[in-house]
């Protein structure tokens, strides 16, 4: 394999990784909600949500000033899609460079993502309360939901890398 065509199968990696990146999100948060209907839960009492917080932290560096209530939730959409898609994108050029780091599906992938972000990276920036402060139930909730985002990420990375073929 030539460096040429090694740096475009990087970038091609990195495309379809963010593409996947992007649909795995929407699909994770698709079945959050799923899981939250079936269970009865009620978001009231949890607090605002770490992508939330972020993206009120950004408004305050970029903007110097907080955001409006009608602009939390669209923010917060915005941080949660940007962070999969460059976690995608990541995976993608990790995949193209080192073909056996996709083995599982993403399912691999998927646990990674709960366990540095969720685990680790939000308790650890103070947006989220400490794992050990968290039940059970929702550790795994969690861990669900991003093995969702990890597998539909590789599917459509995969997918996305025939098309470009």
């Amino acid at each position: 394999m030539t460096s040429e065509s090694s740096a475009q199968d990087i970038a091609k990696g990195a495309l379809a990784g963010l593409i996947g990146g992007l649909i795995g999100s929407l699909t994770m948060e698709l079945f959050q909600a799923g899981l939250k209907k079936a269970s009865g839960q009620e978001e009231s009492g949890k607090g605002e949500p770490a992508t939330v917080k972020v993206a009120q932290k950004v408004s305050q560096e970029v903007r110097d000033r907080p955001l409006a209530e009608d602009e939390k939730a669209p923010a917060g959409e915005m941080v949660h899609y940007a962070f999969g898609a460059a976690a995608g994108a990541m995976y993608g050029v990790a995949a193209a460079a080192l073909p056996k780091s996709s083995a599982g599906w993403g399912l691999l992938f998927g646990a990674v993502m709960w366990l540095l972000a969720d685990e680790v990276g939000v308790p650890a920036a103070g947006l989220s309360k400490p794992p050990d402060e968290t039940p059970a139930s929702q550790h795994a909730a969690a861990l669900a939901a991003h093995l969702v985002y990890g597998a539909t990420a590789d599917t459509v990375r995969r997918g996305v890398l025939t098309l470009l073929k």
